[in-house]
C-alpha cells in the first residue's frame, strides 16, 4: 500500500517552489525529510493538502443487484417511509411502547453519553492544532546562606573575609513556558480526521441501538401477543376436553364403556392443562423482556396493555433496492467510518519518519523583592525553533505504519461483511413474511378440518360408534394445530418486523419524536441512589444526521 522513500521528482521541484515563495529553510527541509526518510511522495504531501499518510475513500461493497424475491408482487420496490414502521400495524398500545421505550431505555441512554464522548473527543483534538503547552508558572521562596560559604570562596582568591553571619532573602519569580509543534505534517490534522469520523460513529452506533430497540419491542410485543393466543386456544381446547371427560364418565358409570376411556381422557385433558402453564412461563418470559427494553422493572404488563389478538401485518411491503442498505442501516454507515477513522491513523503513524518541528519560548521574571518581580532587569527570556527527529527507529516506524495499516483492513473487511449480514438480514425477514402467510392460510384450513373432525368423532363416541383412542387423537391434533396456527399468524408480524429492522427503519425517531404514551409506565423506583444524580428520563441529544450521500459502492 505504502510507496518506498522517494525524493523530489526531477530534482528542482524544491528549488522552483522556494523561488515562489516558500522560505528556502523549509523547503531545504522539506526535501531532506522526503529524501532521508518517510513513505509518502512529495507530489502526494502537496495533493493531500500538505498531510502524509493516505486519503481516505470509501471502499467497495458487495451489493446485489435485487432481492431474491423481487419478481413477487407483494414485494414493491418504489421507496417507503421506514421511520415510523411500526405505524402498518394499527396497533396503538406498540406505538404506546415504542415511544416509552425511545424514552426510558437505559441501553439507548448509553449510547448517546458514548456520543457526548466522542464529541469531547474531537474538542481535545481541535486543540492541539495550538500550543500544546502553555504554562504560567510562579512561586516564592525564602532562602538563607551562611557567610561561611563566602568565606571560602573568598580566601581562595585573597580577598578578606567577614564574620560568622547567616543571610536571608526572599526570591520571587514568574514566568510563561510556551511550546508549539507545528503541523508540518499534517499529523494533527489527520488526528483530527480520525475523532471526526469517530464521532460520526458514535451518532450511527446511536441509532443502531435505536433501530434495535424498536425492532426488539416490536418483537417482543408480537410474541406477548401470540402467547396469549396460544393460551387461549389451549384453554379453549380444555374446556373441550372436559367436556369428552364427563361423556367417558357417564358412559363408564352406565356400564357402555370401561374405565380406560376415563383415564385416557383425563390423561390427554391434564397433558393439555400442563401445555397451558408451559406457555404460561414463555409469557411472563416475553413480558419481563418487553419491560427491561422499556426501562422499568419487571412487572405485569397485562392490565396495562389489556386485550389485543396478534398484530395484523400488510399483505404488501416496500423494500427499495439493495444498494440502498448502504445509506439507509446505521450499523453499515457505523463500520465504513470506523473504516475511516482508522485510515487517518496511518497518516499519524507516517508522520514519525520526519522531524518534529517546534517553536518554543521561555520569559521568566525573576527578583528578590516582590516590587521589583515586573522590573526591566528582571526580564529574562529565551524563544526559538527546535526540532527532535526519531532517527535510526525507522524499523519499529514501519511496523507501527503496517499495524495501523492491518488495522484498516480489518475494518474494511468487517465494513463489507457487515454489508453482507444486512443483506441476509433482509432477505430472512423477506421470505418469512411472504412464505408465514402461505402458511398461515393452510393452517388456517388445517385449524378448521381439525375443528370440524373433533365435533365428528364426539358425535360418534357418544354413539359408542368408536374407541376412545381415537377420540384423543384428533383432539390432540386440534390442540397442535390451533397452536401452530397462532405461531403462523406471529411470524407474519414477526417477517415484516425483522425486514424494517433489516432495512435500518426507524432511526428518524430521534429526530422528530414521538407522541405522548397513554401507557402509564414509569420506572418505578427512586429517581437517584443519594449517591450520583438521578438519569434523564429523555435520550440525550444526538447531533443532527447531515444528508446522506448516494448509495453507490
Amino acid at each position: 500500500m505504502h510507496a518506498p522513500p522517494l525524493g523530489p521528482p526531477g530534482g528542482r521541484a524544491v528549488p522552483r517552489r522556494a523561488r515562489n515563495g516558500l522560505p528556502a529553510w523549509r523547503a531545504a527541509l522539506l526535501g531532506l525529510a522526503v529524501l532521508l526518510g518517510g513513505c509518502t511522495p512529495l507530489r502526494e504531501y502537496i495533493h493531500n493538502g500538505f498531510k502524509v499518510g493516505p486519503n481516505y475513500g470509501r471502499p467497495p461493497a458487495p451489493v446485489a443487484q435485487d432481492w431474491i424475491d423481487a419478481a413477487d408482487v407483494r414485494v414493491r420496490k418504489d421507496p417507503d417511509e421506514l421511520s415510523r414502521w411500526w405505524k402498518v400495524f394499527n396497533d396503538p398500545v406498540l406505538d404506546a411502547l415504542v415511544c416509552d421505550a425511545y424514552s426510558q431505555s437505559p441501553t439507548l441512554r448509553q449510547a448517546g453519553f458514548r456520543v457526548l464522548q466522542a464529541r469531547a473527543q474531537l474538542g481535545i483534538a481541535v486543540g492541539n492544532l495550538f500550543p500544546q503547552t502553555q504554562q504560567a508558572k510562579g512561586d516564592y521562596t525564602r532562602n538563607a546562606i551562611s557567610t561561611e560559604v563566602a568565606n571560602r570562596a573568598l580566601s581562595q582568591v585573597g580577598t578578606p573575609t567577614v564574620g560568622r553571619l547567616e543571610r536571608f532573602f526572599g526570591q520571587w519569580d514568574f514566568g510563561f513556558n510556551l511550546a508549539w509543534e507545528l503541523d508540518f505534517w499534517g499529523r494533527y490534522r489527520r488526528i483530527i480526521e480520525s475523532n471526526v469520523a469517530s464521532l460520526d460513529a458514535s451518532v450511527e452506533d446511536y441509532d443502531s441501538a435505536l433501530v434495535t430497540l424498536l425492532g426488539d419491542v416490536a418483537t417482543n410485543y408480537v410474541n406477548l401477543r401470540t402467547f396469549e393466543q396460544r393460551i387461549a386456544y389451549t384453554r379453549a381446547n380444555v374446556e373441550l376436553q372436559r367436556q369428552t371427560l364427563k361423556i367417558a364418565e357417564a358412559r363408564f358409570k352406565a356400564g357402555t364403556t370401561g374405565e380406560l376411556d376415563v383415564v385416557q381422557a383425563r390423561s390427554t385433558l391434564e397433558q393439555t392443562e400442563a401445555q397451558v402453564q408451559e406457555l404460561e412461563i414463555s409469557l411472563r418470559q416475553a413480558n419481563n423482556q418487553l419491560c427491561v427494553l422499556l426501562g422499568v422493572p419487571p412487572m405485569d404488563l397485562r392490565p396495562l396493555l389489556g386485550s389485543a389478538p396478534i398484530p395484523a401485518a400488510p399483505a404488501e411491503v416496500a423494500v427499495g433496492i439493495p444498494a440502498d442498505l448502504l445509506r439507509r442501516r446505521p450499523d453499515v454507515r457505523s463500520a465504513e467510518r470506523q473504516a475511516a477513522a482508522q485510515a487517518a491513523q496511518i497518516g499519524v503513524a507516517e508522520a514519525d519518519f520526519y522531524p518534529h518541528i517546534s517553536i518554543t519560548g521561555t520569559f521568566t521574571y525573576s527578583a528578590q523583592f516582590f516590587k521589583d518581580l515586573f522590573g526591566p532587569t528582571a526580564l529574562q527570556g529565551t524563544v526559538g525553533p527546535s526540532f527532535t527527529w526519531n532517527i535510526l527507529n525507522y524499523g519499529r516506524i514501519l511496523n507501527n505504519v503496517r499495524l495501523q495499516d492491518a488495522q484498516f483492513q480489518a475494518l474494511v473487511a468487517s465494513y463489507q461483511n457487515t454489508v453482507l449480514t444486512a443483506a441476509q438480514e433482509v432477505e430472512n425477514g423477506l421470505v418469512t413474511f411472504l412464505r408465514a402467510q402461505e402458511r398461515t392460510r393452510y393452517q388456517a384450513a388445517s385449524v378448521a378440518d381439525a375443528e370440524k373432525a373433533v365435533k365428528i368423532v364426539v358425535a360418534q363416541y357418544k354413539a359408542g360408534t368408536v374407541d376412545f383412542t381415537r377420540v384423543t387423537q384428533i383432539q390432540q391434533n386440534l390442540v397442535q394445530q390451533q397452536d401452530i396456527l397462532a405461531q403462523a399468524r406471529g411470524e407474519i408480524a414477526l417477517g415484516l418486523i425483522q425486514v424494517y429492522r433489516g432495512l435500518g427503519g426507524g432511526w428518524q425517531l430521534r429526530c422528530t419524536g414521538c407522541e405522548p404514551t397513554a401507557l402509564p409506565l414509569t420506572g418505578g423506583q427512586p429517581p437517584g441512589d443519594g449517591h450520583a444524580p438521578a438519569p434523564k428520563d429523555t435520550p440525550l441529544p444526538v447531533p443532527p444526521r447531515p444528508a446522506p450521500k448516494g448509495a453507490g459502492a
